[in-house]
């Protein structure tokens, strides 16, 4: 059990030193509001659905639109607490630099493998996933190009549960919650930004029921731009629901 974790945080201080050692790397800040909805749905012993909407504004908060997205994927699952996801995403990127008066499309086809592990006074949740992504190349500030650009990402997600009442893990109580995902990129195309970004969020999961929690707090994001000296600090206000559903009963019901 000790070592569980050994490889993932070797990964966070090795990009933390990697990235500690650039001496010319410009910073900006930006401020975020962050909203999903997220849905686990299980069909059968085996087979079940994945299905995600986010929303993000740009800056202050409150102004604009950065992205939304569309994530849907089909599940198998190896044991109630082991479960392997494959799907397609949409991402929308509303109009940014670079394509100030058109959004900007990307299509993303992604493989995720998801464990959970339970203990009396701490749950945790871990998922690796793998990124395709075909981002539509830009013209100019009107045009999309022709093509895309593409590049692989992988992700390694790490969150921690541990209840703040004496009767547990129970429905409308609180949780502390703290999570932490490195997201790193790799393909021909990427030069400079192997580092992609790395999530850590801290924040209190009400239990709505025995399944569902609803997350709300801070997320700092760090991200290498592509240029590979440019960084971006995103102070994020994260509200995310997490539905999950299990539709044995009915099948068994039949």
């Amino acid at each position: 059990m000790k070592h569980r974790y050994f490889l993932p945080f070797v990964l966070l201080l090795t990009t933390a030193f990697s990235t500690k050692a650039q001496t010319t790397k410009q910073t900006t800040t930006v401020r975020q509001v962050w909203m999903a909805y997220m849905n686990q749905t299980r069909l059968s012993e085996k087979w079940g659905i994945w299905t995600d909407f986010h929303l993000r504004t740009k800056d202050d908060f409150v102004k604009d639109l950065s992205l939304s997205i569309i994530r849907l994927g089909g599940t198998y699952y190896f044991a109630t607490n082991t479960k392997l996801t494959a799907g397609y995403a949409y991402v929308n990127f509303f109009p940014a630099e670079g394509h100030a008066n058109i959004s900007q499309p990307e299509h993303r086809i992604w493989q995720q493998l998801q464990w959970h592990t339970n203990y009396t006074r701490i749950r945790t949740m871990q998922w690796i996933r793998l990124e395709e992504r075909f981002r539509h190349k830009i013209k100019n500030d009107d045009e999309l190009a022709d093509g895309y650009n593409f590049n692989y990402r992988l992700r390694y997600n790490l969150q921690f549960f541990i209840p703040l009442n004496k009767n547990k893990f129970a429905p409308k109580t609180f949780s502390w919650v703290v999570n932490d995902e490195i997201l790193l990129n790799f393909g021909k195309e990427i030069i400079n930004n192997y580092f992609d970004q790395n999530r850590f969020f801290t924040g209190l999961a009400y239990h709505v029921n025995d399944h569902d929690n609803f997350q709300f707090g801070y997320s700092n994001v760090f991200q290498q731009l592509a240029a590979g000296n440019r960084y971006r600090s995103i102070h994020v206000i994260r509200l995310f629901y997490f539905h999950n559903m299990d539709l044995r009963k009915k099948e068994k019901g039949q």
